[in-house]
């Protein structure tokens, strides 16, 4: 029974604490009205791709929707599937592809890419957007309309899952909820904290306090770049960080079960500091969350059960508002259990692969933990 009412406990603690890293109060949605605050001149939009020839055109297509003119420079990371041809054949004004160098030792290969970007840049400001990621017309300006409003040095938006395929649907809202457990937003948006936090995907940052950084060099081999940046502009200190989830940034790429598997386990030890006492204590964490009310249901006498009841009832209740955002059907609040067990085996994998000497892989390289 103490098993089953320290879980209950838990998930009430959370729903409680005054950060609620379970609500989505941090959004912001693309506002045509700023239409009017043109990002031409002032924005220079990053894409770094490897191997995106099925999703880059849509991905570009979008900035021509952004207002004037914008400088768009794709860096085409060693691709095999004709993605710079692609990305040419759009025709969008304003549109460089380059070819990033061979990718050196020490370096990820999305951050040695945006280096290569980051050198031709001249505007005041840099959009970092993924080749997978299609943003909802003025999305641009309004994120530079908050930057200058509320002089932040870097803001993201954590893009919306493509909600098609019966593995997206479970599992991308999922990861975003786990996502704001790890990394809350109320934490990172307050400029006293020293917390930090950042979506990768859509990302404005300003030049200035890039280059202040070192630009991508100081961060070269992080697995969890996004995040790694906004700790850095955030220590740095010219100005606040702020990440926020969205409507109008959307993944066009739907995970089957193995990609999106692998997109946990690429960052989930590294997330543990490749510790085997925190993957140890994580293991018991989620146990006790999600694989203990449920037994409690069935091995327990009636106060057990009513426990067991009750841990369930506020597990839910924590998880309504993502599911809510998403528009995942009421079987995602239900499934809830499985899919806690589903990524700590995920985790397992990510462990697994560093014990065999690499620590992330992705896009069909492998880092050496070396």
């Amino acid at each position: 029974m103490a098993w089953v009412a320290l879980a209950a406990f838990l998930w009430l603690a959370l729903l409680l604490v005054p950060w609620r890293p379970w609500l989505l109060g941090e959004c912001l949605e693309a506002d045509p009205a700023a239409v009017g605050l043109d990002p031409a001149g002032e924005v220079t939009v990053l894409m770094p791709a490897r191997n995106e020839a099925a999703v880059i055109g849509q991905a570009l297509s979008a900035l021509a929707h952004q207002g004037l003119v914008l400088p768009v420079i794709v860096i085409d990371d060693d691709s095999t599937d004709g993605t710079a041809e692609v990305a040419r054949g759009v025709g969008l004004p304003g549109l460089t592809v380059i070819t990033a160098p061979q990718l050196p030792a020490g370096w990820t290969g999305k951050l040695w890419a945006l280096e290569q970007g980051r050198a031709r840049v001249t505007t005041p400001y840099i959009l970092l957007l993924d080749a997978d990621i299609r943003l909802a017309p003025a999305t641009v300006p309004t994120l530079l309309r908050k930057a200058k409003d509320e002089r932040l040095a870097l803001l993201s938006l954590m893009a919306a899952p493509a909600m098609v395929g019966f593995w997206d649907r479970w599992f991308m809202p999922a990861f975003i909820y786990f996502f704001k457990l790890l990394y809350p937003f109320r934490w990172a948006n307050r400029p006293s904290s020293r917390f930090a936090a950042a979506a990768g995907g859509c990302l404005l940052v300003a030049s200035d306090a890039l280059a202040a950084i070192g630009g991508f060099g100081t961060l070269r081999g992080a697995v969890i770049d996004d995040c790694t940046l906004a700790g850095l502009v955030k220590r740095q200190g010219r100005g606040a960080i702020w990440v926020g989830v969205t409507h109008s940034a959307v993944m066009m790429r739907a995970n089957d079960l193995r990609g999106f598997w692998r997109m946990v386990a690429r960052t989930a030890f590294t997330q543990l500091r490749y510790s085997w006492v925190l993957l140890a204590l994580c293991t018991v964490a989620l146990l006790l969350l999600f694989v203990v009310p449920v037994t409690g249901l069935f091995l327990g006498g009636a106060l057990v059960r009513a426990l067991a009841l009750g841990g369930l009832f506020l597990m839910v209740a924590s998880y309504a508002p993502t599911a809510r955002f998403y528009r995942q059907s009421r079987w995602a609040l239900v499934g809830l259990p499985l899919v806690g067990v589903a990524f700590l085996l995920m985790t397992y994998t990510s462990a697994l692969w560093y014990a065999r000497g690499v620590r992330s892989q992705w896009k069909d390289r492998a880092y050496s933990r070396e």
